[in-house]
């Protein structure tokens, strides 16, 4: 199985600048934007597993499910960076793991109604407390809403040499970029071990719709 991490002298200018110049990169957003970051191919055959395993993967990515652990792995990793560096899918197929910029800060919404959790600038002091939606009883925040914005516009050291870079910023970028690669490693662990765990089976569902009649 591959892995993405590595270790990197971080005594030497010279390891940690070719650890950073040799990085794989992705675009952020489409080829024609030209922004890239550092990134991951996570593409199935890229991940040196036996073929069992890989066509399980195949079939089990079609799941609804199957990406909600991977996900939760990826906003862990937001948060341990402040949401200055968020994790993404990119590409046609989601087979690249890029890293992203980005920044929490509040929303400016101060209540949400009970009932259909609309949100409001207002606070409940301010007015009737009413949810102008629904007629509902709104309730303040008891802390302040923030709310989690990524830059996938924002390329991350395009066309950079790092001559002039301190030796604690090449510290910092390494081991920001070992973290990301800790998480694509954390992503590929999770799916090997969902492979070997369940299988993907058809399930027959209803679904209940409403609809006027005569009656």
């Amino acid at each position: 199985m591959h892995k993405f991490d590595c270790t990197v002298d971080k005594r030497s200018r010279k390891a940690m600048t070719a650890y950073l110049q040799g990085h794989y990169r992705y675009n952020t957003m489409n080829s024609w934007n030209r922004s890239t970051s550092y990134a991951h191919n996570m593409k199935v055959h890229n991940l040196g597993l036996d073929r069992e395993t890989a066509n399980k993967l195949y079939d089990l990515m079609q799941c609804g499910n199957f990406y909600d652990t991977i996900n939760d792995l990826i906003v862990n990793f937001g948060e341990e960076h402040g949401y200055s560096w968020q994790a993404g899918f990119n590409g046609r197929s989601g087979g690249y793991l890029v890293l992203y910029q980005g920044e929490r800060k509040p929303s400016g919404y101060k209540s949400y109604c009970l009932q259909c959790s609309q949100l409001n600038y207002t606070s409940v002091l301010e007015n009737s407390g009413k949810c102008g939606k629904c007629g509902s009883d709104r309730r303040d925040f008891p802390t302040t809403h923030m709310v989690v914005n990524s830059f996938p516009g924002r390329g991350t050291d395009d066309y950079e040499d790092f001559e002039d870079w301190e030796m604690y910023q090449l510290r910092e970028r390494v081991e920001l970029l070992r973290s990301f690669a800790k998480l694509a490693d954390a992503i590929v662990a999770e799916a090997v071990y969902m492979a070997k765990e369940y299988n993907a089976t058809e399930e027959e569902y209803t679904v209940v719709n409403t609809r006027l009649v005569m009656a």
